[in-house]
């Protein structure tokens, strides 16, 4: 196994979390959620902040895996981490910021392919790193369907 590069392992945990902050920040007033009709199962709004910064770590503790791996797939992989990356920084903007609900769970829904794609790429690559991606799309199947939810019951 190779030596643990600190300095990558940092950047490829602190990139997820910045792209994620910044769509918050360019959402808008997210407290918008608290306005919605929302389903019973909908969680109270401080999960959201905790379970996506676990979620964001664990993206790039995963990318950090493949980028490390000297697999020569693993530039093919990144590109498809870095696009779900961008889907992923676009919905809240759509959905927070711009209130279109529909196209939200459409884009999400893309979103859940691209997450997909990526965790079979990584597993080519390293089974760990795939895995580790497993609960950010069971989240996003979840985000999905509250997603679905909101748009029917607004």
């Amino acid at each position: 196994m190779k030596s643990l590069n600190k300095s990558a392992l940092i950047i490829s945990i602190l990139i997820p979390l910045a792209v994620g902050s910044l769509s918050a920040l360019l959402s808008g007033n997210m407290s918008i959620y608290a306005t919605l009709n929302k389903p019973s199962f909908s969680p109270p709004s401080n999960i959201f902040p905790i379970v996506w910064t676990i979620l964001y770590i664990l993206m790039g503790i995963s990318a950090y895996i493949i980028f490390v791996s000297g697999n020569e797939n693993s530039a093919n992989a990144l590109k498809i981490y870095a696009l779900q990356l961008f889907f992923n920084f676009c919905w809240s903007i759509i959905f927070f910021g711009l209130s279109q609900y529909l196209f939200a769970l459409l884009w999400l829904i893309i979103l859940i392919i691209l997450i997909i794609i990526m965790i079979q790429q990584f597993y080519k690559i390293n089974p760990v790193a795939a895995y580790l991606q497993i609960p950010y799309l069971i989240w996003c199947i979840f985000a999905a369907f509250l997603n679905y939810k909101i748009y029917i019951m607004n």
